[in-house]
């Protein structure tokens, strides 16, 4: 996992978005970080350092003279993996940008030479101050990551831009910096959920897929550098940083992905595609009065196998194939019928694995016959699986002179 046993030092500073450093302290610890809180004074007057010492790995600490340690902002700065601010005041910043060392927070910040990111949180017209942007602008210039913050309503009642960022989008970030960077300036293109075929106004035809899965793969995508495109068919949360290219027919999939396809890099197939849909659909509902009606299905378009046949040299194609018996023949044949580098295949008649499920357990086949099997876990570390095994194939795809496909 990305952020598993990575130690971040989270700096919480007095703005009444401070509220929002408890659900960022979460995600970060369920993610498998170990997280060492520090509060400001003013930080303590809008959440109490009880509810993050609860939280965090470590209690919260405050002060350079009350520690164990004689030096804990020396401590501190040296043995993160990355120091995160947020929200960080405009008091923070100045602090920042101008080498001030005015507690334990702005001499951690000095004394670490790991990655920092500050999430500012502020009033609009503060936020938009040129002394506040100069500030931002001293702090990128030497390295510092900023997650701007978000329109919407603000403390006073009115709306503007300064409200903190959301914490899945903070918390994404993070894992974009401190993650492996191995899909750096890859177009990775993910497809996910079930497509609905209509029968009538009302009904359709559909499957069970939530699209989980290829949410998680878009997300962890995005943490290792890349540019991702969501194909979906579903409405969950988007992951931060990806772009949606909702869909519902097979139809519409297919549409997408040749629009999209030719000049991806990575095309990652896990949605699923009903395999029939009404030949004809009634404009209105059907009425039960009128009795049973006579559905009458057609195939579908073989979306993964069209991509197959138009694959360029060096993209990677990665499909799914959801079975409930003979999972390897029946991956490995469907590998080869479709021209696919990697298959992920599942058999979703287990215990926990596929369709409406967190979790997932799969093998992955890849073309030559290499196998690799993931046991049931969360639907993240399948999608952490699968793209270690599209890397191994990019980087077996390099040519001769040094160059990636």
């Amino acid at each position: 996992m990305v952020l598993h046993g990575r130690r971040i030092v989270l700096g919480v500073t007095g703005g009444i978005a401070a509220y929002k450093a408890v659900e960022v302290c979460r995600r970060l610890v369920d993610a498998g970080a170990h997280v060492v809180p520090v509060m400001t004074a003013g930080a303590e007057h809008f959440v109490g350092r009880t509810t993050l010492s609860a939280l965090a790995s470590e209690p919260v600490q405050t002060s350079l003279w009350d520690e164990a340690s004689p030096i804990p902002h020396t401590r501190l700065g040296q043995q993160a993996d990355l120091v995160l601010v947020a929200p960080a005041t405009a008091r923070l910043l100045a602090a920042y940008a101008a080498g001030l060392s005015t507690d334990l927070l702005t001499n951690t910040l000095l004394a670490t030479r790991a990655p920092v990111i500050v999430c500012p949180a502020m009033h609009t017209e503060m936020w938009e101050n040129p002394a506040v942007q100069d500030n931002l602008a001293t702090l990128r210039r030497r390295g510092v990551q900023v997650v701007e913050p978000e329109e919407g309503r603000l403390a006073g009642g009115d709306s503007g831009k300064g409200r903190l960022a959301a914490p899945e989008r903070i918390v994404a970030e993070v894992e974009r910096v401190l993650g492996p960077k191995d899909l750096v300036g890859v177009h990775v293109v993910v497809s996910a959920g079930g497509t609905r075929e209509p029968i009538d106004a009302v009904r359709v035809v559909a499957n069970r897929s939530s699209g989980k899965q290829g949410y998680a793969i878009a997300a962890e995508a995005l943490a290792r550098g890349a540019r991702v495109t969501l194909v979906t068919t579903v409405e969950l949360p988007l992951p931060p940083g990806a772009v949606a290219r909702p869909v519902e027919t097979a139809a519409e999939m297919q549409a997408a992905l040749d629009d999209l396809a030719p000049t991806a890099d990575v095309v990652v197939m896990a949605a699923a595609v009903a395999d029939f849909r009404p030949v004809h659909a009634a404009d209105g509902k059907i009425k039960k009065e009128m009795g049973v009606p006579e559905i009458v299905l057609e195939p579908t378009p073989d979306i993964l196998a069209g991509l197959g046949a138009a694959k360029r040299p060096g993209q990677v194609l990665v499909g799914f194939a959801a079975e409930t018996s003979d999972l390897i023949a029946n991956a490995e044949s469907k590998l080869r019928r479709k021209n696919l580098d990697l298959i992920v295949a599942n058999d979703v008649s287990a215990p926990g694995v596929g369709f409406q499920h967190d979790t997932n357990a799969v093998t992955i086949v890849r073309a030559g016959g290499d196998t690799i099997t993931v046991s049931l876990t969360d639907k993240r570390a399948i999608a952490r699986a699968v793209l270690d095994s599209v890397c191994d194939v990019r980087a077996a795809l390099t040519s001769f002179d040094g160059t990636q496909p």
